[in-house]
């Protein structure tokens, strides 16, 4: 087998195989012959500076009990996804094909180009712009941005507050940028 097949090999209809496949409804096509060059980052905790648990998932599967804690109230109605979420364990969970719209950047733009869930990929990691990722969220990060790499044309890898920034700061001063242009040379990254 070829190079290029055994990194296709690795997805099947945009899932990759070394994720958990938990399907979300909130998703849509992506724009007609629109390809995919960003990936952003983001992080995530629910309730908020609180880790473990299936609050993140259940959000993600518009299952989450709005009565489990009183923050979840504010969450009622929303239909939020991500392609990716990676446990402070490691663990990859993948909500969303690639080859589909995850609806995780809201409004936003990238260098002049409006909504970044058109053309984007969707990576949440389970932690806050409070405190620093976990080791194992980093060992399992960077395969994952090189098996996309490897089959999207990606030109920048970016935090949603560099999307968003009137209105969001994660994944915080927290995320090591500088590792991930270590490894990823030549990637558009911030900081």
């Amino acid at each position: 087998m070829l190079e290029t097949e055994k990194k296709l090999a690795a997805w099947q209809n945009g899932w990759w195989q070394h994720a958990r496949k938990s399907a979300s409804p909130n998703f849509s096509p992506r724009p007609a012959g629109m390809g995919i060059s960003l990936i952003v980052l983001h992080s995530i905790s629910l309730p908020p500076e609180e880790f473990g648990g299936l609050f993140v998932e259940d959000f993600f599967l518009n299952r989450l009990d709005h009565a489990a804690h009183p923050y979840f109230a504010q969450l009622r109605g929303m239909q939020v996804s991500a392609h990716f979420f990676l446990r402070r364990d490691g663990e990859i969970i993948q909500f969303v094909s690639i080859l589909d719209r995850a609806w995780h950047a809201g409004r936003s733009s990238w260098q002049g180009r409006e909504n970044c869930n058109d053309y984007s990929i969707g990576i949440e990691l389970e932690g806050s712009e409070h405190q620093p990722f976990a080791s194992r969220q980093y060992a399992a990060l960077w395969p994952l941005l090189t098996a996309l790499c490897e089959i999207c044309p990606i030109t920048a890898i970016v935090g949603h507050e560099h999307i968003a920034p009137d209105r969001k700061t994660d994944p915080g001063a927290f995320f090591d940028w500088q590792e991930l242009a270590k490894r990823l040379p030549g990637k558009i990254t911030p900081g």
